[in-house]
């Protein structure tokens, strides 16, 4: 059954239709997935990909989705009915389909990876605008731009059809050749021409930008179609490999692009503290400060991915950093990297996620001494008045590696400029 494709249009003899969308769901538990049976022929009447409408669900939804070209499988995980879809597809062909001008759903995309634009032409119209990038969706538009024919495909073909024209021309009498002869003979001239523009040195390098973007854009389709674990590991072969070429210190920007890349941003702080620190932390901690926090600032996600990371490396070096904990977490909380709420939040519930039960409460009860620290310091600074708070500013927790504990010690103010609430990462 069709519907209209601008379904706000009752009129029943309204040209433009798509099918109905069909969603059948499959699997259970923490594997239950809704498969769009027909996204290729509602893309098709869309004139859009099928990764647009299915990536535009996943974005609502807060969903992971999943792309089978090969077998036209366009998948958003979770248990979704076709009915609240059909509605989301509703939002999603007036954002990206109908024209603003006269809702009419002949649009072309027109992406300009330079620019990181989007573009909008009504065919019926003439409507040419630019469209708001801020919905999510666009930046996966952006990276996997519409695969319409490139120019000079489009030139081969028509260069075809004329030699087409020419071979029938050429069967028929002298008098119809000379009809013939003058147009083609045009049409000669404007090949020559479009082989010279092609051989310039400045058509070969644009030729050239056309086809690594269009061979990103392929990659990055492969790449977002690959499951979560895979594209994890993708990114820790980036980040291994860059560090085994020795420029993982000035890279900090180029992994968190990869990272956003693959779609697996909160887990980067895992994957970094695994190939960046070793029994060797708190050094490494300000050395790699700049690559954590663009990982881990305003990102409560990441930041608990951090601390998983950091258990596992108790794991691998246990005699260095157990008894070091408290004095890891406090350098941690320190440098900004992971705030209070996380660990408090961390401290109540003792995870077996990324290692044994036994060590999650060992890691756990060295840490309490500073989460003590940190609830009292919460307490004090409700119920204090601004000389107080002033004094406490003078109060810092130290660790003593004879007595493996945290204690209160009394520390001469240092002369630095107040914190800012936002903090520049380029700047540090």
């Amino acid at each position: 059954m069709s519907v209209n494709v601008n379904r706000s249009v009752l009129d029943q003899f309204y040209r433009y239709k798509m099918p109905r969308l069909i969603a059948k769901v499959e699997g259970k538990g923490n594997g239950i997935k809704t498969v769009i049976v027909n996204m290729v022929d509602v893309a098709k009447a869309l004139n859009r990909p099928p990764t647009y409408p299915t990536k535009f669900f996943g974005c609502e939804l807060g969903a992971q989705t999943q792309f089978d070209a090969k077998n036209d499988r366009y998948i958003v995980n979770g248990s979704h009915e076709a009915n609240k879809l059909q509605d989301m597809l509703d939002g999603f062909i007036r954002k990206f389909v109908l024209c603003p001008e006269c809702d009419n759903p002949e649009t072309d995309l027109h992406i300009n990876p330079k620019k990181q634009t989007i573009g909008n032409s009504c065919k019926a119209c003439g409507y040419r605008g630019m469209l708001d990038t801020r919905h999510k969706l666009c930046t996966f538009i952006l990276k996997n731009p519409p695969e319409n024919e490139s120019g000079s495909v489009k030139k081969e073909k028509e260069k075809k059809n004329r030699k087409k024209d020419k071979e029938n021309g050429s069967s028929g009498g002298e008098a119809g050749n000379n009809d013939i002869d003058a147009p083609d003979a045009v049409d000669g001239d404007d090949d020559d021409e479009d082989w010279a523009e092609e051989t310039t040195e400045e058509a070969q390098r644009r030729r050239m930008e056309e086809i690594s973007e269009h061979a990103k854009g392929l990659t990055l389709s492969e790449d977002l179609e690959k499951t979560l674990e895979e594209r994890v590991n993708m990114f820790y072969n980036f980040v291994k490999q860059k560090k085994e070429e020795g420029v993982i210190d000035s890279i900090d920007k180029e992994i968190l692009a990869e990272a956003e890349r693959l779609e697996v941003r909160a887990m980067g702080p895992l994957i970094l503290s695994e190939l960046l620190f070793d029994e060797n932390i708190r050094e490494q901690i300000k050395k790699y400060k700049r690559h954590f926090l663009r990982f881990c600032h305003n990102d409560k996600k990441a930041q608990k991915y951090l601390l998983g990371g950091f258990e596992c490396l108790v794991k691998l070096h246990q005699s260095q950093l157990l008894p070091r904990v408290p004095v890891v977490l406090k350098d941690l909380y320190d440098s900004d990297l992971v705030e209070e709420d996380v660990i408090l939040a961390w401290a109540e519930k003792v995870s077996k996620k990324y290692v044994s039960k036994e060590l999650a409460k060992e890691i756990h009860a060295k840490a309490e001494p500073f989460v003590k620290w940190l609830k009292e310091a919460e307490e004090e600074s409700e119920g204090s008045e601004e000389e107080e708070e002033e004094d406490e500013d003078n109060v810092e927790v130290v660790y003593s590696s004879s007595a493996r504990e945290l204690k209160m010690e009394a520390t001469k103010p240092e002369k630095s400029e107040k914190e800012e609430d936002d903090i520049d990462i380029d700047a540090i």
